[in-house]
């Protein structure tokens, strides 16, 4: 924690980023952020008492590098930051699709980078952030990212050639589930409830299912077993999203996105 560190693009992921560093004991005084607007710069100052300065001063002055921009936004930093990063600094990449071996071009010979992605409920501190190696990171390396991305949820180390697959899986994880809520709510809504009683309803029954998958201990079938007696109302349902393939939809769904990644990643935009 006597790092300095400098979260680069601070939107909304790298500001709960820098909220959950200091929540866990970062001085202010160690953090740097950087921003595309002057007023999104000064609101981040005054909110949370760090210093705001340029891409270009954080790459000479942080040991530690967080990248939060959008993919797309990434050539364009790394044109900024690549004659001012001395060979030593971590590099810290939450951009989906792009590969550690791209940083290593870019900087300087030596460079640690580390991949990470995480998602969206980073802003409720319930992330699942993926942690990959560059060719020159090492265990400490790891390890401080660990602890950064602790502070907004949890952290699962994978080979980088696996950070595709956690990009489908958990990445984009999310909007699966708010997609399948939206279709109950839906349904909820023709069997006769209120929106909003139809809502509370589904929202609270995904906690509880969540809760119980995290902490039981049981198989997802022992847990839908559980849910499912004979000739009930479940196994009805069930047969139905079996006829209509919503099994092999989901497997699928998440091979395209398996795939769009290694696309972004092959620069194919």
């Amino acid at each position: 924690m006597t790092q300095k560190v400098a979260v680069l693009g601070t939107g909304k992921i790298g500001e709960a980023l820098l909220s959950g560093m200091l929540r866990g004991g970062w001085s202010p005084s160690n953090l740097l952020v950087t921003a595309r607007r002057p007023e999104r710069a000064r609101e981040l100052r005054e909110r949370h008492g760090v210093e705001a300065v340029s891409n270009t001063d954080a790459a000479k002055r942080a040991d530690t590098l967080i990248l939060t921009v959008k993919p797309q936004d990434m050539g364009t930093l790394l044109d900024e930051l690549a004659p001012h990063t001395p060979a030593e600094r971590l590099v810290i990449s939450g951009a989906a699709g792009i590969p550690t071996s791209l940083f290593e071009e870019r900087f300087q010979p030596g460079t640690p980078v580390v991949r990470v992605m995480t998602n969206t409920p980073a802003l409720v501190d319930e992330a699942m952030s993926v942690v990959s190696a560059g060719t020159h990171a090492t265990e400490a390396h790891l390890a401080l990212a660990e602890e950064i991305f602790n502070g907004v949820g949890k952290t699962l180390r994978v080979p980088e050639s696996q950070q595709d697959a956690a990009t489908a899986l958990s990445g984009s994880g999310p909007a699966y589930f708010y997609f399948l809520v939206e279709a109950m709510t839906d349904a909820g809504i023709l069997l006769g409830l209120p929106r909003d009683k139809a809502h509370d309803l589904i929202v609270q029954a995904a906690i509880g299912a969540a809760v119980m998958l995290r902490d039981s201990g049981d198989h997802p079938v022992t847990l839908r077993e559980n849910v499912t007696s004979p000739a009930g109302t479940t196994i009805n349902a069930i047969r139905e999203l079996e006829n209509h393939r919503v099994r092999a939809a989901v497997l699928d769904a998440l091979e395209a996105a398996r795939d769009r990644s290694r696309e972004l990643a092959a620069g194919k935009g």
